[in-house]
């Protein structure tokens, strides 16, 4: 098939830190190309895909400084993608609602996955306004809040097989890796390590909209003993960090609309204690891959009983249900009903 990949312009494909929008982008864009498929990128510049990339811009907009209007690169890669439509069979997004009124008419078919939390009102009258676009949830659990939208699938998101791997290391702390966020709960990640009598190293980001709150509610938590912060770590980071932790903790608090750290834990065989919120009962297995616990006391408790979950049992069930070949087709069964569904309209209008 010829496939448009619709990439944000926030950071490149992959990211060189954090990013899970744009790191799953990348994935599916590789194993797409690896399955036969014409695949082009809009992107930014310094993205990096064996897929015909069109640079959009020309560096990732979190980190050019140029960059003042960041929503007119957007618009400009939404016309530019308008007019090179009927190149494609299908079209992807990854842009949220962004695409609804300008591609819902045009002819190319086009999904959209949306990638965030739901749980806003504020949303559900833009996308009642479009019901017939064809959405793509990376969870059960995301769609909750919108039941009267066009659910054409759920896609859990998955890695390449070889991208991290379980690494000869000593267990000696406890892990956690995303946001510096107030639904992150970092905090309770601290305390959880405390009750548990272990160290915990945290790499993590502080978006500009939470540095307020890591300076005000985090930081002086920073302080003791047992807590490391190593900052951002990139993906050649990530296998030696989980390797050498006991456990990943992930004591949310915001329905999580997937949680990609929590896989890349397990492709390490490292077990997730979490709370269950939003996605992670569909992720975590308990008593097989992790432990889903109420409160921080559970949670400590849950480090007690690690050595119940093989960290090769947790590397194979990974495997299983999250590689990034399984997810690309996965997507691409949903492209082919998506172009089969065009076809009678394509046909009308060539009449």
């Amino acid at each position: 098939m010829r496939i448009a990949q619709i990439a944000p312009l926030a950071e490149a494909v992959p990211p060189k830190l954090y990013g899970g929008t744009e790191r799953v982008v990348s994935f599916l864009t590789e194993e797409l190309v690896a399955l036969g498929h014409e695949v082009t990128l809009f992107a930014s510049g310094d993205s990096i895909t064996r897929a015909d990339l069109a640079a959009m811009c020309p560096r990732a907009l979190r980190l050019d400084p140029d960059v003042r209007d960041a929503m007119a690169p957007i618009m400009l890669m939404l016309e530019q993608v308008r007019q090179r439509a009927a190149e494609f069979d299908v079209l992807h997004f990854h842009l949220d609602y962004w695409p609804f009124s300008l591609f819902s008419r045009q002819r190319t078919p086009f999904v959209t996955t949306l990638h965030g939390r739901l749980d806003l009102p504020e949303l559900w009258p833009m996308y009642r306004n479009f019901p017939d676009a064809r959405l793509v949830s990376i969870s059960d659990a995301q769609r909750k809040p919108m039941p009267f939208s066009n659910w054409v699938g759920t896609v859990h998101h998955g890695l390449p097989i070889d991208l991290l791997r379980p690494l000869p290391a000593q267990q000696s702390y406890l892990a956690f890796i995303g946001r510096i966020a107030p639904e992150k709960r970092v905090d309770r990640a601290i305390e959880i390590a405390a009750r548990a009598g272990a160290k915990i190293k945290i790499a993590a980001k502080i978006d500009r909209v939470d540095r307020d709150y890591f300076e005000q509610e985090i930081r002086p938590l920073f302080a003791q003993p047992h807590v490391e912060y190593v900052g951002e770590i990139a993906d050649h980071e990530k296998s030696e960090f989980l390797s050498g932790a006991h456990a990943l903790l992930l004591p949310i608090d915001w329905p999580e609309p997937f949680g990609l750290v929590m896989i890349e834990a397990m492709a390490c065989g490292t077990p997730v204690i979490a709370f269950p919120a939003g996605s992670v009962p569909e992720v975590v297995e308990h008593g097989r891959t992790g432990f889903l616990v109420p409160d921080v006391a559970a949670a400590a408790k849950a480090v007690e009983q690690l050595p119940q979950l093989p960290r090769e049992a947790v590397r194979r069930r990974f495997e299983e249900r999250f590689s990034a070949r399984r997810m690309a087709e996965d997507y691409v069964a949903l492209y082919t009903q998506a172009a089969r569904e065009a076809e009678p309209a394509l046909a009308i209008a060539a009449e």
